[in-house]
């Protein structure tokens, strides 16, 4: 027979009290938001993914009074709502730094030194994975692939492409963000805060200067595919190591690999 040591906390299982409800500014300003993002799509469940971008703005992760706000207005209930909330990577379930650190470790990155990189900002900023520094500028995290490969290794901070780091780039770029330095992506609009590229992608302008000029796109190894199909590069046929010539050698537009 066990027995619960006295100091030990006891769980009762009673079920959690509701989310308290947003200010009534703050919830007024929200619902004309909210309004505006519904009236988009002919099913108002749709407009679901922009809400919770919308509620993430506001505090800076996704709540339980966000989540029962966006259930509200679109008559789902709170679990459905939370269903979602959990299932995408890019809404936090608490509290953030104002910017979010990035680094991919899929394989090519990771090969390429992205986990060197995740490492080396681990001991730099003293946190772990999914960690804010005390300073609360600097949420870490390692995150799967970002489509930038022939960019490896790479680093995004709230969602703009850091490319090409090393363990000294990547710490001299989160030094920068925590002492209010300017920072600018590789590639892509001007940064901003956590909170800003939120309300960005629950649908609303971005109202910067420049900021909608800036773009950045695919490198020259990520589009090679696309010219081929176009006609428009060289075809390269690979020797087999054996030596043998390929099946294909002989078709029209095709060069041996080295002419």
């Amino acid at each position: 027979m066990t027995t619960t040591p006295p100091n030990a906390e006891v769980s009762l299982g009673m079920p959690q009290l509701p989310a308290p409800d947003y200010p009534a500014d703050v919830r007024a300003r929200l619902e004309a938001d909210a309004k505006e993002i519904i009236g988009r799509y002919p099913g108002s469940r749709s407009a679901l993914l922009p809400l919770l971008h919308l509620v993430q703005s506001e505090e800076g992760f996704v709540s339980r009074t966000g989540m029962a706000f966006c259930a509200e207005l679109l008559e789902l209930t709170t679990a459905e709502v939370t269903a979602v909330a959990t299932f995408y990577s890019m809404y936090r379930r608490k509290q953030g730094g104002d910017y979010q650190v990035g680094v991919c470790t899929n394989t090519l990155c990771a090969v390429m030194g992205g986990d060197a990189i995740f490492d080396a900002l681990k001991e730099h900023l003293g946190v772990g994975n999914n960690e804010t520094t005390e300073d609360g500028k600097v949420t870490l995290e390692h995150i799967e692939c970002n489509a930038a490969c022939d960019f490896a290794p790479v680093v995004m901070v709230n969602w703009e492409f850091f490319d090409n780091q090393t363990p000294d780039s990547a710490k001299r770029l989160v030094d920068d963000l925590r002492e209010g330095g300017t920072v600018q992506p590789t590639r892509g609009a001007p940064l901003c805060t956590y909170k800003e590229t939120a309300r960005i992608l629950a649908g609303f302008p971005d109202e910067r200067p420049g900021a909608v000029e800036a773009t950045g796109g695919a490198g020259p190894a990520s589009l090679v595919g696309l010219r081929l199909a176009k006609g428009e590069a060289p075809q390269r046929v690979v020797r087999p190591r054996d030596g043998a010539h390929p099946q294909n050698e002989s078709q029209p537009g095709a060069a041996e690999e080295g002419e």
